[in-house]
């Protein structure tokens, strides 16, 4: 049951990454048609430059906890590598448990009145032409610190798996 929940939860996380990472293509293509616009034509919108920002923000704050899954964040590694399979999953475990998920909850409560702030004024662009729905940007914060925390279950499942498991005599 354990195996089939944390399978479940990382099948979503990587759905949301593979998912997210098409607006990157998107970025490209936007990206040059504002550069054409501006350096052919003497003319752009701010709002498609504001496009790009958004679809960024949106990219790094949602493939965070795919980036988790795929074990790719930045991480001092001097130790790690050497340690049994045991040895990473307490590692893991205890890093998880002790660090990431209350760090994740931090991050949820302290944006939860900027975020809910931004909703009640229905938050857009300071800039003339600029996009509306700042307070949906805005939302991906605990959007992401929420997606982790389902990869971080995943992570302390995973581990937790591996701690039980019984070695060979």
């Amino acid at each position: 049951m354990m195996q089939t929940l944390y399978e479940r939860i990382e099948a979503f996380i990587d759905w949301t990454g593979r998912s997210i990472a098409w607006l990157t293509l998107f970025m490209v293509l936007v990206t040059t048609v504002v550069v054409i616009l501006r350096y052919v034509f003497d003319t752009g919108w701010i709002a498609m430059q504001e496009s790009i920002n958004y679809m960024h923000a949106s990219v790094f704050m949602i493939a965070a906890a795919y980036t988790l899954k795929q074990d790719a964040h930045v991480r001092v590694d001097i130790f790690y590598n050497h340690l049994s399979a045991k040895g990473k999953a307490w590692v893991d475990f205890l890093g998880t448990l002790l660090m990431l998920i209350p760090t994740l909850v931090f991050i949820i409560w302290i944006s939860w009145d900027y975020v809910a702030e931004s909703w009640s004024i229905h938050e857009s662009s300071r800039e003339a032409g600029g996009l509306p729905g700042v307070y949906v940007i805005k939302s991906l914060i605990p959007l992401m610190a929420t997606l982790l925390i389902l990869q971080a279950i995943a992570l302390l499942l995973r581990s937790l798996q591996t701690l039980l498991q019984q070695e060979p005599h």
